[in-house]
């Protein structure tokens, strides 16, 4: 019976949807996290008919008879969309406003991207993400630095102890790409570029399109809460409904089986 494999392909297409949701549910407060959204397709189908057919010399099937065979997963895709503001007060913590990543170089020397902006100082003042991962273009705090200052262009200058004037003494640059959707995730926070999201495209925060930045502020998570729920009800009882058919299909069958001549 192809209702006993349809439905299997709609029980793992459901378990896909939940695993999906609860990764979002997970990182509700993560600093900089995307959510993500499983898609589906159906799958082939059995045709028993075409439309067109022939029933007679002068009329024809008008739609025909076909059967599908279930449900396939077609992606994962992350939204990027601006996730809510939470005041900090810290120096290093900065938001993007708008579109764009900032571009943070691994210990292997592998770029990568993110849209966290919880920044600390290393040992020698280089301002470093949470793991230690330098932030690029690379910017050292002078050790006498008494405050520091981030623009919403990225202009980053410190008043140092004895002065009267600020020194600016580097510009954080944005990355953006045609199309973000297609970095792969590295965990942490982080992406990297590949054929399908396009070359990176660095500029200076607010121009060619790039989001401002905000010093003081972290992005927070764009997962809505009660959407999330809401999914994760309805693939329950989709999934649900599926091993119902199952437990039809496995009754019919046994109705078949004690048939009797």
């Amino acid at each position: 019976m192809r209702s006993l494999y349809t439905a299997a392909t709609g029980m793992a297409a459901q378990q896909l949807q939940i695993d999906t949701t609860s990764n979002n549910i997970a990182n509700v407060n993560t600093i900089g996290y995307k959510k993500q959204r499983a898609e589906f397709a159906d799958l082939m189908y059995q045709t028993l008919e075409y439309a067109g057919t022939s029933t007679s010399e002068q009329t024809q099937s008008p739609t025909g008879i076909s059967v599908g065979l279930g449900v396939r997963p077609t992606a994962i895709a992350k939204q990027f969309t601006q996730g809510n503001f939470k005041e900090t007060g810290n120096n290093l913590d900065m938001a993007i406003t708008g579109n764009g990543f900032f571009k943070i170089v691994l210990p292997d020397g592998t770029e990568a991207y993110t849209r966290n902006g919880a920044f600390k100082l290393d040992k020698t003042g280089t301002i470093v993400n949470s793991d230690g991962f330098t932030l690029s273009p690379e910017i050292v705090i002078p050790e006498d630095a008494v405050s520091i200052s981030v623009g919403t262009d990225g202009t980053v200058s410190v008043l140092q102890a004895g002065q009267q004037e600020a020194t600016t003494i580097g510009q954080i640059q944005l990355t953006n790409f045609i199309n973000p959707a297609g970095l792969h995730s590295l965990g942490d926070n982080l992406y990297i570029n590949t054929s399908a999201s396009g070359d990176p495209i660095e500029g200076v925060p607010g121009q060619d399109g790039l989001g401002q930045i905000r010093q003081g502020f972290v992005e927070m998570s764009n997962v809505q809460l009660v959407e999330e729920m809401t999914d994760l009800i309805t693939g329950q009882r989709a999934y649900e409904a599926n091993s119902k058919t199952i437990t039809t299909s496995d009754e019919m069958l046994q109705i078949v089986n004690n048939l009797k001549r």
